[in-house]
């Protein structure tokens, strides 16, 4: 897998949301290296799972979609007329 990348601006957002995070729930001061360590090890090594449900969940859409789409088409044939 491909390994997940986040741009500048989403990463630093999410690092103050790891530290707000062990601020609000857990009591605790966490720094910016720390936060982002953890950021790191849930992208490498748990973000696999999150993706491949996001996975599934698109495939599902899609193959809904598909389902809709032969529908669709079956509504608009017509009936031949035999002339005889």
């Amino acid at each position: 897998m491909k390994k997940i990348v986040l741009p500048k601006e989403e990463k630093a957002a999410a690092i103050a949301r790891i530290r707000q995070y062990f601020s609000d729930e857990l009591d605790q001061t966490i720094g910016a290296l720390p936060a982002e360590f953890l950021l790191d090890f849930f992208a490498r090594d748990i973000g696999a799972f999150f993706y491949n449900q996001g996975l599934r969940d698109a495939h599902a859409a899609l193959t809904r979609q598909m389902e809709d789409f032969g529908e669709a088409i079956y509504l608009l044939e017509r009936e031949r007329i035999d002339q005889g």
